[in-house]
């Protein structure tokens, strides 16, 4: 098959992590032997290119959507593909795996302070997950002579156990399938899991180097250079901050990396453009929580991304499709259509921008 121009690509591929996830809202994130009680509980979407896809679709992007991973013949492989049958979404090469359950997690919220986290940090909540059919998703799963998108979104890198390999050739096994992507003429795009390890710098900076946008929260950035970008207090330390994406952006040659965080997000473009801006104020009652909001985020960068929108735009409907996230306790059914998700931006005010200058 003959692989199209980029002039006439369009669409986004998201592949990676498909999981069902189990919400629950509990009154506090107990220590070990005490007592949190679930106030309440829902099933919804998870895992990157679910999450995005979904948070696409209800912003009504207006080109094809697209997904690939693997989910087992279960109960999960029902709600995955009644979700999408709601939605334009193709998953008609999302592939079954006859032994492995799709990929669940519990996800225990609790119930959001004032300062919520809007865009996927914080520790206000704690998952439980099982791996399932996503460990068995690997490069043969991925058609590219068939793709005719123009950005592949992956994510997230440490929780895709067959991507996650070693490579002799180019570092990972995600590293030389985004290699491959690029050399068909279509953008990368790349995301992260959040997780306590010591794993970052063995994984992803080998898929870095064929990432043309890099769009985690502060956290992954940080653990992937060695840095933290908090204080002991928790407090975010902006210049910190800005030495670690200046370390990443020599990890690759990368268009953009947007880092998101509670306070915001910033931004380096390949060129050296710097931005940051300030996450929503939005009312106590608004939130109901917190869970998707970097995946939702990501949505609203690769939106604007696709349609060549400038990095301000892009980083404007990430944080008004963080916002609009919030308003319910699932990871996708806050989302609005792109008009509605922008006017959270004009009722609300920005808090002051994370990094200054």
């Amino acid at each position: 098959m003959t692989t199209p121009g980029s002039a006439v690509r369009k669409g986004i591929v998201a592949a990676g992590n498909w999981i069902v996830d189990h919400v629950k809202i509990v009154d506090r994130l107990p220590g070990p032997g005490m007592l949190g009680n679930i106030r309440s509980e829902t099933l919804g979407t998870g895992g990157c290119p679910f999450n995005v896809l979904v948070d696409l679709a209800r912003l009504k992007a207006p080109f094809p959507l697209a997904g690939l991973g693997v989910i087992g013949n279960d109960e999960g492989r029902s709600f995955v593909e009644n979700v999408c049958r709601q939605w334009p979404i193709d998953i008609s090469r999302l592939a079954i795996h006859p032994s492995l359950a799709t990929s669940y997690t519990d996800v225990m919220t609790q119930a959001p302070a004032p300062m919520a986290a809007q865009s996927g940090g914080g520790s206000d909540r704690v998952f439980y997950h099982c791996r399932g059919a996503n460990a068995a998703f690997a490069p043969e799963h991925v058609p590219i002579p068939a793709l005719t998108c123009r950005i592949f979104h992956l994510g997230y890198l440490l929780l895709l156990d067959r991507m996650d390999e070693p490579d002799g050739d180019h570092g990972t096994v995600a590293a030389g399938l985004l290699k491959q992507i690029q050399d068909a003429g279509i953008k990368t795009s790349v995301d992260v899991v959040s997780e306590e390890s010591d794993r970052f710098h063995r994984v992803v900076p080998a898929a870095l180097r064929y990432t043309n946008y890099l769009i985690l929260n502060e956290i992954e950035a940080g653990r992937t250079v060695g840095r933290s970008v908090r204080t002991s207090a928790g407090a975010l330390d902006g210049p910190a901050l800005v030495d670690v994406v200046e370390a990443l952006s020599g990890m690759g040659s990368m268009d953009l990396i947007a880092v998101h965080m509670p306070e915001g997000a910033y931004l380096r473009t390949r060129s050296g453009e710097r931005l940051s801006r300030g996450s929503l104020r939005l009312p106590d009652d608004f939130i109901r929580g917190t869970v998707g909001a970097g995946d939702a985020f990501c949505a609203g960068m690769l939106l604007g991304l696709h349609e060549n929108w400038a990095p301000e735009q892009c980083m404007r409907l990430g944080a008004c499709a963080a916002a609009a996230s919030l308003a319910h306790p699932s990871a996708t059914d806050g989302m609005l259509p792109l008009e509605k998700a922008l006017e959270l931006g004009r009722r609300f005010p920005e808090r002051e921008p994370p990094v200054k200058g």
